[in-house]
């Protein structure tokens, strides 16, 4: 419809400007949604060339963004309106400052717009949150957006009925794409720093305590999908700091958490010398160091955290003590986050050895009250060595080992091989700066395969699934050729999974085994029988995604030597006989190929 060329010279451009304009606002008037989406493309396009577009014009521009933000329902249009927004923005922000953002600030905070999933309004709501993110590039833009976001936060606070939960999170998000984006500069870093921190925190302490008062509804700040959302918010900022106002973040955030100082924090109406890290702490409170954790865990490793010693204390002492699971789990991976940053000695040592012995006590007390959260910290702490190749982490390796037979804990050691062989989002990643080495999931393999397969034939047979569930997990986050290399040792235990009456196990291994199947090995012709029986059963598995992937990894045998599958054939097309009538159409998808490929082996017009 609007033909772009990329032209060498910008008067090109300039002679046709008001043309080009006038289709790009005329389209953008229209009700056709494939118009409005082109003309986006093309304001875009028209905006990156510096100094074509006239204040008139962009100004004309922002009216029609913002009318289509405020109208357009169609989820297409308002989502090319929010990218063309974002790329206008960044060349030309003084017209967002003045034009869309009150705008889109008066439609939020407008008494017809009640936020009700049932409502218009709602899905306003959203558009204006996006909205107001996209176009925040510029640090300029930043100040004048991420005010508006803090107030959606306080109203919801308040008690008002304006924003849903939902909304709520969509803003905090907002303000992490910001964080994300936002030009490294200065005034940006000043701005997280001396605002946008100290607010979401002033914010969360607020709704801690009022969740403590003996009359009316706690705030909705207090919930969990609300405060996670804020974590990645102040990690992306604190992570991206400049090392003196990292440095000054640190030191105020440990002497809230450690000593009750208010000082920093606005709206400062808080009692004095609050605990948030003590034993007997209320869950409100305690809940609060997942923002502690956002922001030391994320600074970059030059900058030091203060009063490290006692903050590491009562980090071990909340994840061990502390009876509610955000709490306890947001402090041991507090915990593990600074430890997996502590420079190599005698601290770190002592600090790691210290908290091993406790770990260890409580675990093998199996009347201790405390032993999951005793077992979170200890895989925690794990991880943070792993990734740093700390000697100390083979003693963890081998109790996390032990306890697959543990008739409590067995089921949660084996998921937790997961945990330590895959990223995680909010600490313990390379945006947060930690200490990860190359090929760290190789070298946990190639040390502790041996102990996983004697573990499994040593196991009495009840728990001999969290072994199987335990290799799955670590087998899954390797590299194709270190999977592939070490087949042989580990194709018997592979086998037993596809009989484990978890699911989860179950469809790993053959995620696992489909693209492997098709580079066949000698090993798998040695286990061909076996193989394939296994295989025929899952087809018949309650779970689609069970029959999807098994019925994948018997279409992969098809293409092994035709003299080695070939004696299966009539069996295979039996068994395939039943998912061409599956209640699934991607069942029986897979079916017809799978069966297709198998009817023709040892046919003329076969391989």
């Amino acid at each position: 419809m609007f033909l772009m060329a990329v032209f060498p010279d910008e008067s090109v451009f300039s002679e046709y400007r008001a043309a080009l304009c006038s289709m790009v606002f005329s389209a953008l008037s229209e009700s056709n949604f494939s118009l409005q989406i082109t003309a986006t493309s093309v304001l875009s396009s028209l905006a990156q060339q510096t100094g074509l577009l006239l204040d008139s014009d962009i100004q004309l521009a922002v009216d029609h963004l913002t009318r289509l933000l405020l109208t357009e329902e169609d989820e297409r249009v308002s989502s090319a309106v929010v990218q063309c927004a974002g790329a206008v923005a960044e060349q030309h922000p003084e017209a967002f400052i003045t034009k869309m953002i009150p705008r889109l600030k008066e439609e939020l905070f407008s008494d017809s717009t009640e936020a009700s999933e049932l409502q218009p309004g709602h899905a306003v709501h959203q558009r204006c949150l996006a909205a107001l993110a996209a176009v925040s590039i510029q640090p300029s833009v930043v100040q004048e957006s991420t005010p508006v976001l803090l107030q959606v936060l306080s109203s919801a606070h308040s008690g008002s009925s304006r924003f849903s939960v939902d909304e709520v999170v969509l803003a905090c998000r907002s303000l992490q794409r910001i964080a994300e984006q936002v030009q490294d500069t200065e005034e940006a870093g000043q701005c997280f720093h001396d605002v946008i921190i100290p607010r979401l925190l002033s914010l969360a302490l607020q709704a801690a305590l009022q969740n403590e008062g003996p009359s009316g509804p706690g705030s909705p700040l207090t919930e969990e999908q609300i405060l996670s959302a804020m974590v990645p918010v102040i990690s992306t900022a604190c992570s991206r700091l400049q090392p003196t106002l990292a440095g000054q973040t640190a030191s105020r955030v440990v002497s809230l958490f450690l000593d009750g100082d208010v000082t920093f924090l606005p709206d400062n109406s808080f009692p004095s010398h609050l605990q948030l890290l003590k034993q007997g702490a209320l869950w409100s409170r305690s809940q609060l160091v997942c923002l502690l954790m956002a922001c030391v865990c994320s600074l970059p490793r030059n900058v030091e955290v203060p009063q490290v010693e006692q903050l590491l204390s009562q980090l071990e002492e909340l994840s061990c003590s502390c009876t509610h699971m955000l709490s306890y789990t947001s402090a041991s991976k507090c915990f593990a986050g600074l430890i997996n940053k502590t420079p190599l000695g005698d601290s770190l040592d002592s600090s790691v050895q210290r908290t091993m012995h406790r770990v260890c006590r409580e675990l093998d007390c199996p009347s201790s009250p405390c032993r999951t959260q005793a077992f979170t910290l200890m895989v925690w702490l794990a991880k943070a060595l792993l990734l740093r190749y700390h000697p100390l982490f083979s003693a963890l390796t081998d109790k996390l080992f032990s306890l697959l037979d543990d008739p409590d804990l067995g089921l949660m050691a084996a998921d937790s091989f997961s945990l330590l062989m895959s990223d995680t989002v909010d600490v313990l990643n390379h945006s947060c700066h930690a200490d990860i080495r190359l090929m760290y999931r190789q070298r946990f393999f190639s040390v502790n395969s041996a102990k996983l397969v004697q573990g499994f034939s040593a196991a009495p047979q009840e728990t001999k699934p969290n072994y199987l569930k335990a290799l799955s997990n670590i087998v899954t986050q390797l590299p194709k050729q270190v999977q592939v290399s070490e087949l042989p040792a580990l194709l018997s235990l592979l086998l037993e999974a596809l009989t484990c009456p978890d699911q989860g196990v179950q469809l790993s291994t053959l995620s696992f085994l489909e693209p492997v199947l098709l580079n066949p090995s000698a090993v798998f012709i040695q286990q061909l029988e076996a193989l394939v029986s296994r295989l025929l059963v899952l087809v018949c598995s309650p779970a689609m995604k069970i029959r999807i992937a098994s019925i994948r990894c018997i279409h992969a045998l098809s293409q092994f030597p035709v003299h080695e599958v070939l004696p299966f054939r009539a069996r295979v097309l039996r068994a395939l006989a039943p998912p061409l009538d599956d209640r699934k159409r991607l069942v029986r998808r897979e079916a017809v190929q799978a069966r297709g490929e198998w009817f023709l082996l040892g046919s003329p017009v076969g391989r």
